[in-house]
């Protein structure tokens, strides 16, 4: 047993929820910027809980996954509707999102980005070989539920939830759902996601996509019982038949990357947390951010 303590995080997905949280209702003329010109609501939200999460859960080891853009990846290079629904970023924080990098390049956290693939197949490739190779806790820093597939014994997802960070465990997710996170893109195959341009199973909702799972374990498994479905899935049987391709899509999208061959030969000591708190300091200052450390 080791008392190593991986943290991952989801890096677009904290920056820009502090961004769209500082920057509601205001105009980019209104964001706050540092003496020189550059935005900086986002940044601050960004690393003062970089600096939280690390002093509060007592990591030693920490990386920072970073998404490419939308059209680069595996999943948008197959199937073209893939998250084009999403609008253009505002410049205010694709510049939040240049100026991090290099923070964190200056404080000395480890940054991880592989051509063709998104922060959530870095974390679930890095999360596994994390518990195989060390042993050690692994959390997730990511309000995303698709992150929910990635719990086991040693991971664990930390969630932003009224104000506070929650911890999300297998045990609490089975309490919730009553199957394995494993089955959890199951229940997105049928879901599908709207954000992301996912179809799913059109006029499967929640109240039937869980149960399915619940009942039958898999989308595949339903697919084999199909002419033999339980009685209280008749009302929706045509519809699971009339949408068994765009599920199997669906399926194939929401599924997470565990094993990114370019991360085969990736170093933990690389990522290993020093707590230069003095540097932190100074490279925060620097840039106008005020973080409590």
């Amino acid at each position: 047993m080791t008392n190593e303590t991986l943290l991952l995080i989801d890096g677009f997905n904290l920056l820009s929820r502090g961004y769209f949280a500082t920057a509601y209702g205001k105009s980019e003329e209104q964001l706050p910027k540092n003496k020189d010109g550059l935005y900086i609501n986002g940044l601050r939200v960004f690393f003062q809980k970089l600096v939280n999460l690390i002093d509060k859960h007592h990591v030693t080891h920490i990386a920072i996954a970073w998404d490419v853009k939308r059209n680069e990846t595996i999943r948008s290079q197959k199937y073209e509707f893939y998250k084009a629904s999403r609008g253009d970023l505002p410049d205010p924080l694709i510049q939040q999102y240049e100026t991090s990098k290099l923070i964190l390049e200056q404080i000395g956290v480890n940054q991880i980005s592989v051509s063709s693939y998104e922060a959530d197949d870095i974390i679930g490739t890095l999360s596994k070989k994390w518990c195989e190779q060390k042993g050690g806790a692994c959390l997730i820093y990511s309000n995303d539920r698709d992150l929910f597939q990635l719990l086991t014994e040693k991971t664990t997802q930390i969630i932003a939830q009224k104000g506070k960070d929650v911890l999300y465990t297998i045990e609490t997710f089975i309490q919730d759902y009553s199957i394995h996170p494993n089955q959890w893109v199951d229940v997105k195959a049928l879901l599908g996601d709207k954000s992301d341009n996912i179809p799913g199973c059109p006029g499967v909702g929640e109240k039937s996509a869980l149960p399915l799972i619940q009942h039958y374990g898999s989308i595949e498994n339903i697919y084999i019982k199909i002419d033999d479905l339980d009685p209280k899935f008749n009302r929706i049987k045509k519809k699971l038949l009339t949408g068994k391709e765009t599920v199997s899509i669906s399926k194939e999208l929401s599924e997470i990357f565990c094993s990114i061959s370019e991360l085969d030969d990736v170093s933990f000591d690389e990522m290993e947390w020093q707590h230069p708190k003095q540097q932190m300091g100074k490279v925060f200052d620097h840039f106008g951010l005020k973080i409590k450390i």
